[in-house]
């Protein structure tokens, strides 16, 4: 049996101000592409981590946080520009997802995007929910 060893990325990211900077190390290669209302509008593709290989570099004292629906979620974003770089999931509690286009150059020709029917959550969640992930 062939165990294909996972390769492990570092990339750097933040807003467009750049008053926040964060750090995420990357062993899947894999986002998502969610149709429901606030992902949609704000074009978030979805890497989802645990917060072990998230790291805040600085701008804390520069996010704010919006909730809805559940208020599970924390939708954080900077108070200065407006952009969504990272949050808190409602699918994966305690975990990361940070939007690709939010880390520096453009990276999203190295990951593999799929569609995720958002806009009908509780009949899709356990498909982005894996064991390794919750």
């Amino acid at each position: 049996m062939v165990v294909k060893e996972k390769k492990t990325h570092i990339f750097h990211g933040g807003c467009h101000c750049s008053a926040i900077r964060f750090q995420v190390l990357v062993d899947r290669q894999k986002v998502q592409d969610c149709n429901c209302s606030i992902c949609r509008k704000k074009g978030f593709l979805h890497l989802i981590i645990p917060p072990q290989n998230f790291t805040l570099i600085r701008g804390q004292e520069f996010l704010t946080t919006y909730t809805f629906n559940t208020k599970t979620a924390k939708h954080t974003f900077c108070k200065i520009c407006g952009i969504h770089s990272f949050y808190y999931p409602r699918s994966h509690p305690g975990w990361i997802d940070v939007n690709i286009r939010c880390l520096d150059q453009d990276i999203i020709s190295q990951f593999e995007i799929e569609n995720f029917d958002g806009a009908n959550w509780e009949q899709n969640i356990h498909k982005i929910q894996t064991e390794d992930q919750i």
